[in-house]
């Protein structure tokens, strides 16, 4: 009896050493998401804010590894990764994600947001309901939103004052449709490359210029190949994290609660901190000899008509999904312009 007093406890101390590793592992799920966002940005930091979080209201049921800097591939090749479930997550601009929810690009249309207020009007109050459920739609689960920000011309001619100084210069362009008819309305030659390339394109002469935010441009050390920007601000460009569908709704409610939980927090908290680095990233343009061309109010002006013929001659060949998106935006831009908060 004494022997079997000894030999119970210690097998149970046993089949629990046996056991216990088993469960924790079926109980731990792993989030790898991917960006082509640098170290150093918000991006990288909202990330990890995420990991962090995550990971600690899940009691490390979660285990989160981010990959940043384009390290799994341009923002096409993740989306599309993730969407095939080969990895959970991806944080992309709306440019990219529209590779997968094509309904997204009209987001993008040339000058349709006047303010980053007014985008976050309507895409959190007026659309998130339809594009929740186009991401659905394509295998993808919409986190949260955050921004990419307001997009300026880089070039190494001159300023860009009016569409006429694109006119035949050879500008890199995001792999989207939508971006390539702006580029041919403004009269230039659109180079579609991955954001991998610019930099080494820029220095070789492959392309003239190209466009995108302050923030990932200096990021990504565009601007250390650049000589001018000039902020134009023709595309407000959304962003998101978006999860594997398939994955996401494999978890348990109270997982899926957890991982959508930033749309409150830090969501918010990303986009603020990228608007507050804007006019600092520019001043450190000026610094760094990159001259930065503000254009006047009449300047603009003669980009309304191309970009009207831009968003024309894209939305003649939408699908009826854009078309109906596109309605609910500028239903919302009207209602946020006349008074809606």
């Amino acid at each position: 009896m004494r022997l079997l007093r000894t030999f119970l406890p210690l097998a149970a101390a046993a089949l629990l050493l046996v056991t216990l590793p088993e469960a924790e592992a079926e109980a731990v799920a792993t989030l790898k998401i991917a960006t082509v966002a640098p170290e150093g940005t918000p991006w990288a930091d909202g990330l990890n804010q995420l990991k962090a979080q995550v990971e600690k209201d899940s009691g490390g049921r979660v285990a989160v590894r981010t990959f940043l800097g384009g390290v799994l591939g341009d923002e096409n090749e993740t989306v599309q990764s993730v969407q095939r479930g080969q990895y959970q997550g991806v944080g992309a601009s709306t440019g990219a994600l529209a590779s997968i929810v094509p309904e997204l690009s009209v987001l993008e249309l040339p000058y349709l947001f006047r303010s980053a207020e007014e985008a976050d009007y309507v895409l959190d109050k007026v659309i998130l309901t339809a594009v929740e459920k186009a991401f659905k739609d394509h295998g993808l689960i919409l986190a949260f939103w955050s921004e990419n920000g307001y997009r300026t011309f880089g070039s190494n001619w001159g300023p860009v004052k009016s569409p006429a100084d694109l006119k035949g210069r050879k500008m890199r362009s995001q792999e989207s449709e939508v971006h390539l008819q702006m580029y041919r309305s403004f009269g230039a030659s659109p180079v579609p490359i991955p954001v991998t390339e610019v930099l080494t394109s820029m220095q070789t002469g492959v392309i003239d210029g190209w466009d995108n935010t302050p923030l990932f441009a200096f990021a990504a050390q565009w601007t250390s190949a650049t000589k001018f920007v000039s902020l134009t601000n023709h595309i407000y460009q959304p962003a998101a994290i978006a999860y594997n569908k398939a994955w996401f709704e494999s978890q348990p409610a109270d997982l899926q609660a957890i991982l959508l939980k930033a749309r409150t927090g830090l969501a918010p908290q990303m986009r603020k901190e990228i608007r507050a680095l804007n006019p600092i990233l520019i001043q450190n343009l000026s610094e760094m000899k990159v001259t930065v061309y503000k254009p006047t109010a009449t300047e603009l002006a003669a980009f309304e008509a191309p970009a009207k013929v831009a968003r024309d001659t894209y939305m003649a060949k939408a699908t009826a999904g854009e078309k109906a998106l596109l309605a609910q935006i500028v239903k919302g831009i009207d209602a946020y312009r006349a008074g809606a908060r």
